[in-house]
């Protein structure tokens, strides 16, 4: 697996990164098509954040942690790896290996010069996938919503989460 470290107000030493890779390592042989994780280190004050983002099949998994030490901070986003793919396998395997897509951007708001702006935008490819695979998406991103091209009815459809714990599909009427 290649593996891409990088550190923000924090320098990468050939010891840590081999700590990532040899610890990231344990994942392959929970899913062998795993051939690049993408790993950011972050340190502000007292606080070391890690964050890896695994590409899989077209799905992307995500794990971030925050501890006072950086190698605690790599120990527990791997053991939320391992948890996450563990929690997912089954449903990710039933796919067959179809690759699923990820998010698409939000539409840009327009602002005002003094009011809110929009401050990053995000350009994702856009796979066709069925409902139960973009909840499943963006259960395994952790966010609340997921703009997605529906296999079915080959429109954007968005999936969120609400606040009863159930999931809301937003489909376009023309």
């Amino acid at each position: 697996m290649q593996v891409q470290v990088r550190g923000r107000n924090v320098e990468v030493t050939p010891a840590l990164k081999e700590y990532v890779e040899k610890r990231l390592g344990k994942l392959e042989r929970f899913l062998e098509n795993l051939s690049e994780a993408q790993v950011t280190m972050t340190v502000e004050k007292d606080s070391h954040r890690v964050e890896v983002t695994l590409p899989v099949n077209g799905m992307i998994i995500r794990g971030e942690e925050t501890t006072g030490d950086m190698y605690s901070s790599i120990d527990l986003v791997v053991d939320k790896l391992e948890k996450q793919i563990d929690r997912y396998k089954g449903r990710l395997m039933k796919r067959g290996g179809r690759s699923l897509g990820e998010a698409a951007p939000p539409a840009p708001a327009a602002g005002e010069e003094n009011g809110p702006r929009v401050v990053r935008t995000k350009r994702f490819a856009f796979k066709p996938m069925t409902v139960d695979e973009a909840v499943l998406q963006m259960n395994l991103l952790g966010h609340s919503f997921f703009v997605f091209s529906n296999a079915e009815t080959e429109q954007v459809n968005v999936v969120y989460k609400r606040k009863d714990g159930n999931f809301g599909l937003i489909e376009p009427n023309f």
